[in-house]
């Protein structure tokens, strides 16, 4: 019966990750540039990198064929072991980071490396507790899961068992005027009060560190007010608390630096990263560290670990894009961003519909509310049903034969192009971004 079943199905046998069954999902099994193709014959700019991670294109020699390199000397090393390839990229990782971080523990995905940086912390600090931003992403497995403020991917996670040894606090946003200020000077102030108040009030020594994206990802690309990310680093050095910079999706370029926390001129004690590592060519992750945090854990050992952590062909495909990214991609973001916001500023003149344009670099969001109230015409956090604007957005931008990405709350358009587009693929996506928006919105 089952023979029969699987003979006969007209779906493939996958279940996709973040599935809906609304979905109409196309088989895509090419890819060149900033361009992917499907089985039918369809071409779509790929205005998102997939998930934020294909940062140097698709069909990337430089990448490909360090990895065939890789496969023709050794497939595998435990990571309990060294390997010339693993070594050999944690010293150019730690060689681009922030200068204070000299050392590098590798993993597999994103949710991961942020699972390992909050275990280091909290041996390294002998404390329970992590705190994170409400609106932030920090992965899907259970740990990281309860690390993510957005509600929907935690009330997903914690149905059936919820994590210990985690508090929230607020992001340094204005939405619905939550800290009640005028300026972005005010804004950083009193952000940064409010997570020292948070700080206190969990008590220090309970309280082992400080993780937040340097800027949102698929929480909506929003950046810090100036001022925000040293205050934060004064308050961690004053409570001895770590702080650890999320660069899953900003690091390795996506913001115009190798790393997003670069962009705020700010050291962290742990910075985490995956997706851009390796162009998302191979699946790779890791957590950089002091010398002093590194040191520490050679002193006393590390009895677990992860069986493809720091995987060798992994490790060439991030050498690879290293190259890469110093061979010209990393200057193509520097200096097309400003083109990117400036083409993006003009939809938000065009339509009220639009509240604003926000991000860094080649990381980007348009988030959408009613101009008459200055609420999401669909809030997915409160709203049970009804249809959301936005999502439409995407579906007819889809149609238009351009990929872009959904935030959390689904109040926002997220674009995150591949550092390979030019200033006419910008002029693409953004083109049909407008059609799609004039056809929701009017």
């Amino acid at each position: 019966m089952a023979e029969r079943q699987l003979a006969t199905r007209q779906e493939p046998a996958v279940i996709p990750h973040w599935y809906s069954p609304d979905s109409d999902l196309p088989t895509l099994v090419r890819g060149d540039g900033s361009w992917v193709y499907d089985d039918q014959g369809g071409e779509y700019l790929d205005f998102v990198s997939q998930l934020y991670c294909v940062n140097a294109g698709h069909g990337n020699a430089a990448i490909t064929e360090r990895m065939k390199e890789q496969l023709d000397r050794v497939q595998y090393v435990s990571p309990s072991k060294h390997n010339d390839t693993r070594s050999e990229l944690a010293g150019r990782i730690a060689d681009v980071a922030p200068e204070n971080l000299t050392d590098v523990s590798f993993s597999v995905s994103g949710s991961e490396a942020n699972e390992t940086a909050i275990q280091l912390a909290r041996s390294y600090q002998d404390a329970p507790k992590v705190l994170t931003r409400w609106q932030s992403y920090h992965g899907s497995t259970y740990g990281a899961g309860a690390l993510t403020g957005d509600p929907s991917t935690r009330a997903t996670i914690e149905e059936h068992a919820a994590t210990t040894g985690y508090a929230k606090f607020l992001p340094p946003l204005t939405a619905n005027n939550a800290f009640e200020v005028d300026s972005e000077a005010e804004l950083a102030r009193k952000a940064a009060d409010h997570l020292e108040f948070v700080i206190r009030n969990e008590g220090p020594d309970s309280v082992a560190a400080v993780l937040m994206e340097p800027v949102g990802g698929t929480s909506g690309a929003y950046t810090a007010p100036e001022g925000y990310f040293q205050r934060v680093r004064e308050i961690c050095d004053e409570y001895d608390v770590l702080l650890i910079s999320d660069e899953v999706i900003a690091g390795f370029g996506r913001c115009g630096d190798w790393f997003g926390i670069q962009t705020e001129d700010v050291q962290p004690d742990l910075m985490t990263f995956a997706k851009g590592v390796t162009s998302a060519y191979a699946p790779l992750a890791g957590v950089a560290t002091t010398s002093d945090i590194a040191e520490h854990f050679r002193d006393e050992g590390i009895d677990v670990g992860q069986t493809f952590g720091g995987h060798p062909v992994s490790c060439a495909a991030g050498l690879g894009a290293m190259d890469a990214y110093e061979d010209g991609l990393l200057d193509n973001v520097r200096e097309l961003a400003p083109y990117l916001e400036s083409r993006l500023d003009e939809v938000v003149e065009k339509y009220d519909a639009v509240e604003e344009s926000r991000g860094r670099g080649f990381l980007r969001a348009l988030t959408f509310a009613d101009p008459d109230t200055g609420e999401p015409f669909f809030d997915p956090w409160t709203d049970d049903e009804g249809d959301n604007p936005v999502s439409e957005v995407r579906d007819i931008v889809m149609d238009h034969g351009v990929m872009v990405g959904g935030g959390r709350p689904d109040v926002q358009v997220i674009v995150s192009p591949p550092f390979t587009v030019d200033e006419s693929e910008i002029d693409t996506a953004v083109e049909a971004l407008d059609d799609a928006i004039g056809s929701v919105f009017g």
